[in-house]
């Protein structure tokens, strides 16, 4: 509920600071590539130390670069300051999943992740919210305030650790440390066949919006109703619905979900009146509530024992990738060739995930 800084710190940077928009995006653009250069680090360093003690540091960590934010008032201290941030602020996440996958029994695990996505957004709708209320007193007061709810996660994590359960005998003797993640061709083929469909899912943060609100008319609080609908569909249906499909195979799951994006963003080729619209998201949120917890679980199966880390490192890497071409594709195809194109293309996109998808299970590994 703390996550206020990011949906901001580009209107901190124009309307506070005084840079330019150019600038502003740039510095968002540094902290997604710096947050996509330390995942996999990150997730490393959790195997060797712990996952627990990443997060702890990293809450901690990172919460007092948040307090010490607005005192970077120029650009040559903003530039550093942003990636100190990423850094420590990203470490947290794949030593979260990882942390997950060893705290819950493999045929639990789908349902876990689900209900961690739960609590992601029930923050983010809490979080952003108070934001707004915080910017119209102090932006100073913004940084803060997450930099106090950072550190006070922090503290209640080191009070109350997440204890993993205890491995059997033939998952230690299982372990593979000399072989690196990306030896895994299975790892390897799934990032690459989840990417397409994460593309087509970070259109809501891009094109979907311009095209709601530019292209189509509708006012700005239909946007906002794009949201309320994705997150209240999570809320109420997300971990029931991972729990009665938990006996569905992976290949079943992640072509469902890759293809539910697919008709989902694809019909918006077509629709042009509200109700419609918001139908789209219906179908779209189905897909996501399928898709992502099923792409957690089945890297987590792949998993060694002594390489969880690791591997949630990459898988977090591929959604940084999907966050830094989805945008800008998306918005790219809208401009040059008008929404058809775009939402065909997503149509296509997401297609090839579920038919790549639909093959995990197959593979063998090296």
């Amino acid at each position: 509920m703390g996550t206020m800084v990011l949906p901001f710190l580009v209107l901190y940077l124009t309307a506070s600071l005084g840079f330019s928009p150019a600038r502003a995006g740039f510095a968002l653009t540094l902290y997604g590539a710096g947050g996509l250069l330390v995942a996999p680090i990150a997730g490393r360093l959790g195997d060797r130390i712990g996952p627990h003690r990443v997060m702890v540091g990293s809450l901690l960590v990172s919460g007092c670069v948040f307090l010490v934010f607005p005192l970077a008032r120029t650009w040559t201290s903003i530039v550093p300051m942003v990636l100190v941030l990423a850094v420590t602020n990203e470490a947290f996440r794949p030593a979260n999943m990882a942390l997950l996958t060893d705290a819950v029994l493999p045929k639990d695990r789908r349902a876990a992740f689900a209900l961690l996505r739960m609590a992601i957004n029930l923050g983010m709708g809490i979080g952003p919210a108070i934001g707004g209320f915080l910017v119209e007193v102090s932006f100073p007061a913004l940084f803060w305030v997450d930099g106090g709810t950072s550190i006070l996660a922090g503290l209640l994590l080191l009070a109350r650790p997440v204890r993993p359960l205890p491995k059997e005998p033939s998952d230690v003797s299982a372990g593979r440390p000399s072989s690196g993640a990306l030896r895994d061709p299975r790892l390897v083929f799934v990032l690459l066949a989840m990417l397409p469909a994460i593309v087509v899912f970070f259109q809501f943060q891009a094109a979907l919006p311009l095209y709601l609100v530019r292209d189509l008319g509708f006012r700005e609080s239909v946007y906002g109703m794009v949201f309320t609908i994705n997150t209240a569909l999570i809320v109420l249906l997300e971990v029931r619905l991972n729990l009665a499909t938990a006996h569905w195979s992976h290949a079943r799951s992640l072509s469902l979900g890759a293809a539910l994006f697919a008709a989902g963003f694809g019909a918006l080729a077509f629709t042009r009146s509200l109700v419609p619209v918001l139908l789209t998201v219906v179908v779209w949120t189905f897909g996501e509530m399928i898709l992502l917890p099923s792409l957690s679980a089945y890297i987590a199966d792949l998993c060694p024992p002594d390489r969880v880390g690791e591997y949630m490192g990459f898988y977090t890497m591929a959604f940084g990738v999907g966050f830094l071409v989805g945008p800008w594709l998306g918005t790219l195809l809208l401009e040059r060739h008008g929404s058809v194109v775009l939402w065909s293309t997503m149509l296509v996109l997401g297609l090839v995930s579920a038919a790549l998808l639909s093959t995990v299970g197959r593979r063998k590994p090296s």
